[in-house]
Formats: structure tokens, C-alpha cells, sequence
């Protein structure tokens, strides 16, 4: 399984399914602000998932992305929506969906590209 490259929306506008789980699903810039804010008074690393909703392997992931918010409750899962906010999710260089990036303290440490599951 591999990313989604390019722009493109499907006849389908669903959103991804993160029911179940305890992902946030940010739509705003102020939500972002709040929830990093948040994780790092609480000491939180954050798992930013940037993904589209026309895209495969963004669809696949998402119940996972779901069931690890549950697993890892000690981390904070939120979900980014790139054509929701384009010019947020720009300032990132997202290349592929779906891109995950794990923060601490506002700071990125780590980054993946591709919904791999093992990964």
C-alpha cells in the first residue's frame, strides 16, 4: 500500500471513518492550535494524520489510525483533511496522502509518507 499523489475528488464525498476511535479531526487552524497547545501541557506526542478523503490508502488506514488512538491513549491522534485546509496542509510539503507526522512540544521528530500498516 503506498500514498495517493495528486488532486482529485471522487464521486463520493464521504469523509474517512475515524468512528470508534479517539482521533480529532481538525477543520480549522484555531482547532490545530488548540489540540498541539494541549498535547504539549500535557506532555503528548501527536500523531498528525494528513490525508484526503478521495484517496485509497487513506481509507484503509483510517479505521487503524482509529483502533491505535484507542491502543495509545497516551498519544494524541489528530486527522487533517488537505483539501479542507489546503493552505494549512501546504505549509507542511505534503507530497503523497496519506502523510503521518509525530510531534513533541510543537516539533517534529519523525514523518511517514504511505499507508503502510507494519510501519
Amino acid at each position: 500500500m503506498g500514498g495517493c499523489v495528486g488532486k482529485g475528488r471522487s464521486i463520493v464525498e464521504e469523509k474517512l471513518d475515524f468512528k470508534g476511535g479517539n482521533v480529532h479531526v481538525i477543520t480549522t487552524k484555531e482547532d490545530w492550535d488548540q489540540k498541539i497547545e494541549e498535547a504539549n501541557k500535557d506532555g503528548k506526542i501527536v500523531v498528525a494524520n494528513f490525508s484526503a478523503s478521495w484517496c485509497g490508502p487513506c481509507r484503509v488506514i483510517a479505521p487503524v489510525y482509529a483502533e491505535m488512538s484507542k491502543t495509545y491513549p497516551q498519544l494524541m491522534f489528530l486527522t487533517i483533511d488537505v483539501d479542507d485546509l489546503m493552505d494549512f496542509s501546504s505549509t507542511w510539503d505534503i507530497r503523497a496522502t496519506p502523510t503521518f507526522f509525530f510531534l513533541k512540544n510543537g516539533q517534529q521528530i519523525d514523518k511517514l509518507v504511505g499507508a503502510n500498516k507494519p510501519e
